[in-house]
């Protein structure tokens, strides 16, 4: 089918006015000499407003324009993972083969690799009726089995179907209306996969991190923001749920981050091993990089690639753990493209539809049952960066209206070396409620009654801290001198969690409750011991304090965690206790 022609008529910046083609909204056009790739946003009478992709500088009215008639789409299929992708599914590493360290404008390559054979195992056999979105086979692929799926509105009875090695474009299974399967699925980025139905969020999703695991805990299929201002290490955080968390496909969009932030990313995630299958983590890993240098709309397109994906290894029955780093820079190329088509502004310059734009997004994660009857999920993270750590304004006043999890990340912790620097007092969860049934029924009776007395240590803290200030802490009675002592011993041994520490960086849920138990055991001794008059420079001085501060950084802490609690038992027996 020949393309249709237009020509172009203006152009401001990332946004050119085009003359002389009638597409639908959202479809693909090949604009100027070099074909740049644009997307049609906007349709006046018998003018179509496309976002080009790409670095629009010398484009001049009168050059050629091509209705490509189908919308931005992603390829879908084996040989995802391990990928690197620019923000419109581009392979980065095979643009440098082809045009060195700098890509050119007009550069295209397909996402998937056409040449490469997989080995197909078939699941149904000839004469089995399939419908949308059933596993009819199976590939190896990086750490995990790809499930190769019927796509979505196709279903009939297998007419033919064989085991063997083929590319992703070759026919693996033909049914009896006409229908050719392969591989390979397309997908419209703006338009999310169909599934049967969402399910309650009442799964964890363990990270390993204590502080986000013990007090503020997301579920698989929930939604979260990390808040920021620069350096409060949304970068790590988002770097350890990548590798520890217990989703089993996990993608991570760079989304306008700064050039140097995205290479450390792009250099140590393929260095980083999976902790689970001693294979690299890139085996089950999808990047989509789009630094801030990069033309400002295909920013804007990369957040819905990235979901796009996730939502096709969700459908095979997959967790997928989503990082999307960063929002607020997702927001300001919304806000740029929004003023070059004249668009009335919202409050400090963003489209006035940021809200909805941000839900539509955060909307297609969520714990569902697929259309092949298989459970799967998406959990977004997002990274919001606050001009100036200002939380009121309004990307992230908009996300907070969104998700369920919010985990402040403050400055303050910063400059005294906390980390992770997630501020207890302004984060929250608000999945607590629906998780307790399932940490009471695997980890622990009284994991909630346990964090609670945590929280509420730390609030006391955070009361007497406004009195010490006047004061000083010698005037407060030994009671509350000792919930100071306590909620100490709660932040530096059990919240501060290095993400470098071969030990440290991942605790696993038991573990958690067993060394915040111990903390709770040595806080109700001394609040024994002291009404027993016992003066608490004598508590602070037991040396079975400092062996429970040195206890995470053991080899074997689950194995010497008992015995610490049998010495802090001991010790305070001595007292009198």
């Amino acid at each position: 089918m020949e393309m249709q022609k237009g020509q172009v008529s203006r152009v401001s910046g990332p946004v050119a006015v085009v003359e002389g083609i009638s597409p639908k909204m959202n479809d693909v056009v090949l604009v100027g000499k070099e074909r740049l790739v644009g997307e049609v946003i906007k349709l006046i009478g018998d003018k179509t407003v496309v976002q080009v992709y790409e670095d629009t500088s010398g484009m001049r009215p009168g050059e050629e324009v091509l209705n490509t008639g189908a919308p931005l789409q992603v390829e879908l299929g084996p040989g995802l993972l391990s990928s690197i992708y620019d923000g419109v599914q581009r392979p980065l590493p095979i643009l440098r083969e082809l045009m060195g360290d700098f890509i050119k404008r007009g550069a295209l390559a397909p996402g998937l690799n056409k040449e490469k054979k997989w080995h197909f195992t078939p699941k149904v056999k000839v004469g089995d009726e399939v419908r949308a979105g059933q596993i009819i086979g199976e590939v190896p692929e990086g750490n995990i089995t790809h499930r190769i799926l019927v796509t979505p509105k196709v279903s009939g009875k297998v007419k033919k179907i064989t085991e063997g090695d083929f590319t992703v474009e070759e026919t693996i299974c033909e049914l009896d209306n006409g229908s050719k399967l392969t591989m390979m699925q397309k997908w419209p980025v703006r338009i999310s996969r169909p599934f049967n139905e969402k399910l309650l969020p009442d799964i964890p999703l363990i990270t390993g991190q204590r502080v986000l695991d013990m007090l503020f805990p997301l579920a698989k299929g929930g939604t979260a923001a990390i808040p920021g201002g620069f350096g409060t290490g949304k970068t790590v955080i988002s770097q350890q749920l990548s590798k520890w968390s217990d989703a089993q496909i996990v993608i991570y969009v760079g989304c306008g981050e700064r050039g140097n932030e995205m290479t450390e990313v792009l250099t140590t995630f393929p260095e980083l091993e999976d902790p689970k299958t001693g294979k690299p983590l890139m085996g089950r890993t999808v990047l989509i990089a789009n630094t801030s240098n990069m033309p400002v709309a295909a920013r804007e397109a990369s957040v819905y690639t990235g979901i796009t994906i996730a939502e096709y290894y969700r459908d095979m029955g997959y967790d997928v753990a989503l990082m999307a780093d960063s929002t607020s820079r997702w927001a300001e190329a919304m806000r740029e493209i929004s003023s070059r088509l004249e668009e009335m502004p919202g409050e400090e310059g963003y489209p006035a539809y940021l809200a909805s734009k941000l839900s539509e997004f955060y909307e297609r994660c969520g714990r569902v049952k697929t259309l092949d009857g298989s459970t799967g999920s998406i959990s977004v993270i997002g990274a919001v960066s606050p001009s100036g750590g200002d939380f009121s304004e309004p990307v992230t006043q908009n996300t907070l209206r969104i998700v369920k999890v919010f985990w402040a990340l403050d400055s303050k912790l910063r400059e005294r070396r906390h980390f992770p620097a997630v501020n207890w007092l302004t984060s929250y969860s608000l999945y607590s409620g629906q998780l307790d049934d399932w940490y009471r029924k695997n980890i622990n009776a009284d994991w909630n009654g346990l964090r609670q007395w945590a929280m509420e240590t730390l609030q006391k803290e955070s009361e007497l801290q406004e009195i010490v200030q006047l004061v000083g802490s010698d005037a407060l009675p030994e009671e509350q001198r000792l919930i100071l002592d306590v909620a100490r011993m709660i932040r530096e041994y059990f919240l501060q969690q290095s993400a470098y520490h071969p030990v440290d960086t991942y605790s696993p849920l038991k573990r958690q409750y067993a060394y915040l138990d111990a903390i709770r055991i040595f806080s109700k001794l001394a609040q024994k011991a002291i009404s027993l008059e016992v003066s608490l420079e004598k508590i602070a001085e037991l040396p079975c304090r400092a062996d429970l501060g040195k206890l995470k950084f053991e080899d074997k802490i689950d194995t010497e965690l008992p015995k610490v609690v049998k010495e802090i038992e001991k010790q305070f027996a001595e007292l009198g206790v």
